[in-house]
Formats: C-alpha cells, sequence, structure tokens
C-alpha cells in the first residue's frame, strides 16, 4: 500500500449536551498521516438522524472525492446521538469506512440509554455496524474493507499518537472553531 494514500478523517466539535441545534463537522484530507491536502466541513443535528446523509454528501460533492480511498471515523455518533449508518455511508461515496475509538465501545450500555431518552429506533444502526476488532490499541468497527488493509492504512495514518492523524487534526480543528483554541483529544 501506498504511504501516501488519500483518505478523510471526521470529527465532530464539541457541543453542549441537551441543547439541541447544530454541531460542526470537520473533515481533513490527507496524504497518508504527513500531509494536509485539505478541509471540509457540514453540520449535523445534535441527537439528531441526518449524519449519514450529510456525510454521503459532504465527501459526494467535494473536489477530492475521486482520490479518497478510505473513510476514517471518529467513533460511529457525531453531535451526540446523531448514528451514522456506516454501511449506507460506504455504499453511497463507494469508499470503504474505518471507525475508530480508543476504547472498547459498551454496546449494552448505548442501547439502554438509547432506549432511556427514547431513541430505540437507533440501536438498529449501532447492530448493523458490526463486529469491534482490536486493532493495535485502538478499537475499530469496518464496511467493506479487510482486517488487513484497515491494518496498513492505520499503520500509515497513525503518525502521532494511536488515533489517525487526519482525525487527530479534524479533532482539533473542530475543538479550535468552537472553543476559540483546541482542547482535549481525539
Amino acid at each position: 500500500m501506498k504511504k501516501e494514500i488519500r483518505v478523510i478523517g471526521i470529527d465532530d466539535s464539541p457541543f453542549k449536551k441537551f441543547k439541541y441545534g447544530n454541531t460542526l463537522v470537520i473533515g481533513t484530507i490527507f496524504r497518508g498521516g504527513s500531509f494536509l491536502d485539505g478541509i471540509l466541513s457540514t453540520k449535523v443535528k445534535v441527537d439528531g438522524s441526518n449524519a449519514t446523509s450529510k456525510l454521503i454528501n459532504m465527501i459526494n460533492s467535494c473536489k477530492f472525492k475521486p482520490q479518497i480511498q478510505c473513510i476514517l471515523l471518529d467513533g460511529i455518533a457525531l453531535g451526540g446521538f446523531n448514528i451514522v449508518d456506516i454501511n449506507k455511508l460506504s455504499k453511497k461515496t463507494k469508499i470503504p469506512v474505518i471507525v475508530v475509538v480508543r476504547r472498547r465501545p459498551d454496546i449494552n450500555t448505548i442501547k439502554k440509554t438509547l432506549i432511556k431518552i427514547n431513541k430505540k429506533k437507533k440501536i438498529k444502526l449501532i447492530d448493523k455496524a458490526g463486529q469491534v476488532y482490536k486493532i493495535g490499541k485502538i478499537y475499530c468497527q469496518l464496511v467493506n474493507i479487510s482486517l488487513e488493509k484497515a491494518k496498513s492504512i492505520l499503520k500509515i495514518t497513525c503518525t502521532h499518537s494511536l488515533i489517525p492523524e487526519p482525525i487527530r487534526v479534524a479533532h482539533l480543528i473542530a475543538s479550535g472553531v468552537a472553543f476559540g483554541e483546541s482542547r482535549g483529544r481525539a
């Protein structure tokens, strides 16, 4: 695999819980884990259900689309519980998806919370997302990509932390815009 594989890393900006509205989502276009080539943005509803369509539109309408080989998501949800249908995202963009998280997700607790907040329909998206794999010290869910190829992409893109550089930089930009300076970790 080429060291300069073009990927997009996606993360949302911090938002106030229980405050409805939109939150900013940043996509960073990288060559491998070294070169930032572009930045995309969109907004999604906090705890809404438009994340998948917003990401599809953001990616499919950008000038970088023909070169993007993989979508890297920081978790399966944006803006709280605005859960991304990662299978649909991959199908509609024709690009494989790797969802990255630092800790193994507690699926049962997430499902209980969704039931408690009257968002039971979203459980189907979580179930549909598939198996969680441990790759090194992080956890991933994969769509339309083999475990071996995902490992290769992560090896190339995780240059400065456990998290792929495109996600890390998207997080820095999103939190910097939201707070006036970046904070926290992806």
